[in-house]
């Protein structure tokens, strides 16, 4: 896998406002928010895509999303808050480093866009 940018923000080489890390992921403000809170979530493990999650990797994405009601709680976007991922170019995913964004502090309709 190519490094990306998000590598480099785990590698510290970018600086981003990051507001939850451990060992196994790194959660930060994105910088070109949907919404009045958009954070962006990520495995250090670099995993592509959705596709790209193998067996040994179940753990890894689980605690994802433990991390993300912890950040939520941390926020105080517990109370509602849409966690969205892209797989892939055609469905709009940009940097190919698994990832999900949190967003909250707006209403949102649905379907999606």
């Amino acid at each position: 896998m190519a490094e990306t940018i998000f590598q480099k923000i785990i590698d510290k080489e970018i600086p981003t406002e990051i507001v939850y890390e451990d060992d196994l992921c790194i959660a930060f403000k994105d910088i070109n928010p949907a919404a009045p809170i958009h954070l962006i979530v990520i495995p250090k493990k670099p995993i592509e895509s959705v596709d790209d999650v193998a067996e040994e990797d179940e753990a890894i994405v689980g605690h994802l999303f433990f991390a993300m009601g912890k950040i939520a709680k941390q926020q105080g976007i517990d109370r509602g808050y849409r966690v969205v991922t892209n797989n892939g170019r055609d469905a709009g995913q940009e940097v190919m480093h698994l990832h999900f964004h949190m967003l909250a502090g707006r209403g949102f309709s649905w379907p999606p866009g």
